[in-house]
């Protein structure tokens, strides 16, 4: 299936992603969700061949629910991972659905392309690659590029009075 391909249904995953569908199809029976009522479970593959999985939990303040993509990457920093291979989404009730815009943000804090493989309703299948998804990702500027200095703090723009504090005299 191509990137972006939408509405392919059944046949057997390629062998590299069936650790990673069976155990967010596991775990997105955990999920906590009163409000929208799509469990959803996410399976992240370290570079190292280990699995994190994790499960979405709602809150009624709906700005505080805590995504299954950004559970499993926080499970798997929590245990040390920096680097990761690839992505499953699991949600039986809709879908595919790719990760939404803060996932994509935190993902890409720690990969900028990641091969994500989508699966919904009936087994549809979607893929994606967080850096198509996220093409400018909000990011630090590397050193030496006149952005950030080592303080993490950017530097002055060159004939611009913006920021400056007016003098006292």
């Amino acid at each position: 299936m191509k990137k972006g391909e939408r509405g392919q249904h059944g046949g057997r995953l390629p062998k590299e992603w069936e650790k990673l569908a069976a155990a967010a199809r596991r775990v997105s029976r955990e999920a906590h969700a009163p409000y929208s009522g799509i469990h959803v479970g996410a399976a992240l593959a370290s570079k190292r061949g280990r699995v994190y999985a994790a499960c979405n939990v709602e809150n009624s303040s709906l700005g505080l629910t805590i995504c299954a993509e950004r559970g499993a990457l926080l499970r798997a920093v929590a245990e040390g991972e920096r680097e990761f291979s690839r992505l499953v989404i699991y949600a039986a009730e809709a879908g595919p659905l790719p990760p939404c815009g803060a996932c994509r943000q935190v993902l890409s804090e720690f990969c900028r392309s990641l091969p994500i493989l989508s699966i919904g309703r009936g087994g549809t299948r979607r893929e994606f690659d967080l850096a198509e998804l996220l093409p400018d990702a909000v990011a630090w500027p590397d050193e030496g590029d006149g952005g950030a200095d080592e303080t993490g703090v950017a530097g002055e723009l060159e004939g611009s009075d913006e920021g400056r504090l007016p003098e006292q005299g």
